[in-house]
């Protein structure tokens, strides 16, 4: 069962890593750079800072603690217990797996960092946003599975690596706003 999962795993990546052309090699490249959305970050800040004023400063708190969690967990409790290859570093696929600007990343690739950590963001801020901001959860899902996918198109992950982070990161959202939540409500009763 496990070897036919996999099978079909490094057969979606071949079929959806193969699908490039020099447009979308710039184009992911660049949706994969953490850097690139430090504006959006710095966006949805101050739309926190517009709805809560004084009292963001907790919510970049939660936030600081949910990119922590997921980024640790992705590597501590995944990539390190799983140890499976990145299809880059894959013996088996040497030579089919098409890389961008030769960048391949560490040994192993279960779950991907990258997808965790945007879906953690991305679960988050669209739980804090969704009463006030009518598509806040659509546009937010959707940067983070552009993200998500860039990584699969870069031949840095197969689509379970990046499935997997979803799952993860999106666990890890909904707990930190719970837990953030519940500490608002004992923060207001003090």
């Amino acid at each position: 069962m496990i070897e036919k999962l996999i099978q079909f795993d490094q057969e979606l990546f071949l079929v959806l890593n193969g699908a490039h052309n020099s447009f979308f090699d710039f184009v992911m490249y660049w949706a994969s750079d953490k850097f690139i959305w430090i504006p959006l970050y710095l966006f949805l800040l101050l739309l926190v800072f517009i709805k809560l004023r004084w009292k963001g400063v907790f919510v970049m708190i939660a936030v600081a603690a949910l990119i922590t969690l997921s980024d640790q967990a992705s590597v501590q409790l995944f990539k390190d217990v799983f140890k499976r290859f990145r299809p880059c570093h894959e013996p088996l696929l040497d030579g089919m797996v098409h890389l961008v600007k030769g960048h391949c990343g560490g040994k192993y690739g279960f779950v991907s960092s990258h997808a965790t950590n945007v879906f953690a963001i991305a679960t988050f801020m669209s739980l804090f946003f969704r009463e006030n901001y009518r598509y806040s959860t659509l546009l937010l899902m959707l940067w983070a599975s552009f993200v998500a996918y860039s990584r699969i198109y870069l031949g840095v992950h197969y689509p379970g690596d990046v499935l997997g982070g979803v799952i993860l990161g999106a666990g890890i959202g909904i707990i930190v706003y719970n837990l953030y939540l519940w500490l608002m409500m004992k923060f207001s009763k003090s």
